[in-house]
């Protein structure tokens, strides 16, 4: 009889397919790079209006502390006991707080708003004071104020930032007591929250960034080697927000890969989705830029890309990339991948996200070329997020 935890583990183990560990040609030959895990579960037919969200302004407001109150105790034995009014409590803050549980800014809504203080009471019963509103933001979250400076930078696990602070409460007319006056009849009211406005964003959307022109299949490609489910469809801007998808090998590496909206050219001169686009750009480490190979010239999309991220940033064009050559089971298209590695200088990859051709060669490229600037970043002290 075999254990409870064997039928488990082996129930999973027929649930998935692993591809084959092809051995690398390139700088890592002498290593083995492991190979997406296939579920066979069948995915969901189902449209999803879920997007990956990196950046987003929101409006922080404090909670208002309480009012104090004015009260005078009254005995059986004593009508004139003396003011007895209590104190206010204190509005709540606002904090953001990095988790590593939250990967984007979704869930965070418009305007944060935090609880207001109880009222202060007779008998000298002093308000409650408020709770504050800590919401998680994910790891590398960059806080700037309205004028743009970097007020907060999120970096580590459990890092806060107090957003906006909650008003004191108001004192009651017990506190007022004093010698020269046994019996005040005045209380403050509580101190309103401060509101203040911020600009979230991501350090790091993910470690992978698709880059194309409209309709180059991205989105497709996506789906083909991910769980994620972006708006497909034959017109142009079907995405226009960043939709994420997570590939994760048979050694138990995850690689987040980001769908970025299509860009087009003079982006750099906030043409179409313009800088918001190539922000989304500037928070991926690794950049493959997806032409459309039965196209007439796709070397010409690749020089129009790197073009519009060179005039965004040089740094940005200098990160590791790769060309990979989508829709090869289209007539010509064979024949253009070929003009097109004489044309470009980096490496080219030909695929059909459709019909799965080349997806497996695909990831495996991907994970050299990631396990090359994992490696690089350890050397500078720096592990990627």
């Amino acid at each position: 009889m075999f254990s409870p935890l064997f039928r488990n583990i082996s129930g999973c183990l027929r649930t998935a397919r692993v591809l084959p560990i092809i051995q690398s040609n390139a700088n890592f030959s002498s290593k083995r790079v492991a190979i997406a895990l296939r579920s066979k579960k069948a995915k969901s037919d189902k449209p999803t209006t879920q997007y990956f969200v990196d950046c987003k302004h929101v409006r922080t407001i404090g909670g208002k502390g309480g009012d104090g109150c004015v009260s005078f105790l009254r005995l059986w034995c004593n009508e004139n006991a003396g003011p007895d009014g209590g104190d206010g409590g204190n509005g709540g803050h606002v904090v953001l707080q990095a988790s590593a549980d939250v990967r984007d800014l979704n869930h965070v809504t418009v305007q944060l708003n935090a609880d207001a203080g109880d009222n202060g009471r007779n008998k000298d019963c002093h308000g409650k004071n408020a709770g504050h509103t800590v919401v998680k933001v994910p790891l590398g979250t960059i806080v700037k104020s309205g004028e743009g400076k970097v007020v907060g930078d999120l970096d580590r696990e459990g890092t806060m930032f107090v957003a906006a602070r909650g008003g004191a409460g108001g004192k009651g007319n017990h506190f007022f007591i004093s010698d020269l006056e046994q019996a005040p009849q005045v209380a403050e009211f509580g101190a309103q929250g401060e509101d203040k406005s911020y600009v979230l964003e991501l350090r790091s959307m993910a470690h992978v960034g698709f880059i194309g022109l409209p309709n180059a299949g991205k989105s497709t490609l996506l789906r083909a080697i991910s769980r994620a489910r972006p708006k497909v469809a034959a017109y142009p801007f079907t995405t226009l927000k960043p939709h994420l998808g997570m590939v994760q090998y048979d050694d138990y590496e995850q690689i987040a890969v980001a769908d970025l909206p299509g860009l087009i050219p003079d982006s750099h001169k906030n043409k179409g989705l313009g800088i918001q686009f190539l922000k989304h750009a500037e928070r991926c480490n690794i950049l493959l830029f997806v032409v459309d190979a039965s196209a007439a010239e796709p070397w010409n999309a690749y020089h129009t890309l790197m073009h519009e991220l060179t005039m965004f940033s040089e740094e940005l064009a200098e990160r590791p990339k790769m060309i990979i050559a989508n829709k090869i089971d289209l007539p010509g298209a064979e024949e253009n991948v070929q003009l097109l590695e004489h044309h470009v200088d980096v490496p080219v990859v030909p695929i059909s996200a459709k019909m799965g051709t080349n997806v497996a060669e695909l990831l495996r490229e991907i994970r050299i070329i990631y396990d090359g600037v994992k490696k690089e970043e350890e050397g500078k002290g720096r592990v990627p997020e």
